[in-house]
């Protein structure tokens, strides 16, 4: 299973894996005669299922061209292949999805990134007048991360599966706590930041902020197939399926009640639409130049993630942008060479028993690595 708690970096995806060897399938969308080996990113994801995925597909993009793949099966002890177009709760890419929306409205003047959270939010934090909207999305707060606090070990999380979580008791779970450091002075992935910058938005904007992201995000750019679930317990459309074991019974997790994840991580999406939306982010389509600059600015407290970006460079001295998500029966990347031009997308289900995620590695290698 995924903690939402872990902090899931572009060459940490961490799936729940078994050892459920299936072969898969490359699927052609456009030309793909270009630099990215079809047959390597299939060895790669084949991996990945063969050490313990239940299932996988992924969708690269370089220039005009790009192609589609999977692995594994997309439910438990069948033999249906993984939909190239299945719909997946994507975790902590939401994140991307809420800092743009507040960075839009610093666009609009309507918020300051430099600015206090009580300003915005009074009294909702014991040390609101310290923390700054700059800090909720670069993760440089210090706000304990509420999910350690949650019983994420697959019995523990039966218990909650289905319970409805209001934003504001989240927050509490992370103020009962001390700040993990001084406001500003270190780093620290806390999913606390991105239900408190949620909460901003709805404040500013007077709406739930699920609406405008609906607004200013998904509409704009067409995104069809992804949405903000809020109570709803289902994921709507084609979508493979996770599991984990509760003794000896293995679980079916893909429904849950993602109110848990929230702002920080409830949304569903599309390898297409996240291809789209990452494009966007990368070629700074969404937000006025210097917010778009801001989006992607790293300082020497937090030298990997700017506001809602993750940023890596890889061995081979390639830099790449996005983000991981993680959420019981997912994990998923969303990933863009600075530029926009060469993206990956991806999506694995978790199987009953754990293993390695060997394999993401190499994916992301011949995406991105010439």
């Amino acid at each position: 299973m995924v903690r939402m708690g872990k902090r899931i970096g572009v060459l940490g995806v961490v799936v729940g894996l078994a050892a459920l060897t299936v072969g898969g399938t490359a699927v052609a969308d456009t030309d793909t005669t270009g630099r990215i080996d079809r047959d390597v990113v299939q060895r790669a994801i084949d991996k990945v299922v063969r050490n313990g995925a239940l299932g996988a597909q992924v969708r690269i993009s370089d220039g005009r061209r790009g192609f589609t793949a999977r692995a594994g099966v997309a439910e438990w002890g069948g033999d249906r292949p993984v939909p190239t177009d299945g719909r997946y709760r994507v975790g902590s890419i939401t994140k991307v999805f809420v800092s743009t929306v507040v960075l839009q409205l610093v666009g609009e003047g309507r918020v300051d990134l430099d600015a206090p959270v009580s300003r915005y939010l009074p009294g909702l934090l014991p040390d609101g007048d310290r923390i700054t909207v700059r800090m909720l999305l670069q993760h440089t707060s210090g706000l304990y991360n509420y999910t350690s606090e949650l019983p994420l070990d697959p019995a523990g999380f039966e218990e909650i599966r289905y319970r409805h979580w209001e934003p504001e008791e989240l927050v509490a779970l992370s103020t009962a706590k001390p700040l993990d450091f001084p406001p500003g002075t270190a780093w620290n992935y806390s999913n606390t930041n991105y239900v408190v910058a949620g909460l901003l938005v709805e404040r500013v904007t007077g709406k739930p902020y699920a609406r405008a992201v609906e607004r200013r995000v998904l509409q704009p750019l067409r995104l069809r197939d992804t949405s903000v679930p809020g109570d709803r317990t289902g994921i709507p459309g084609p979508h493979a399926h996770g599991y984990y074991r509760v003794g000896e019974q293995v679980v079916d997790v893909t429904g849950i009640n993602p109110s848990v994840a929230w702002a920080a991580g409830e949304m569903i999406s599309t390898t297409a639409d996240l291809d789209r939306f990452v494009a966007a982010v990368a070629k700074g389509e969404l937000l006025k130049p210097a917010q778009a600059a801001e989006m992607k600015k790293l300082t020497d407290v937090s030298p990997g993630y700017g506001l809602g970006l993750e940023h890596q460079e890889l061995p081979c001295g390639a830099e790449v942008i996005g983000h991981g998500g993680g959420i019981p029966a997912f994990s998923s990347l969303m990933l863009s060479s600075e530029d926009g031009r060469v993206r990956l997308d991806a999506s694995f289900t978790s199987a009953p028993d754990g293993g390695s995620g060997d394999g993401v590695e190499e994916l992301i290698n011949e995406v991105f690595c010439d």
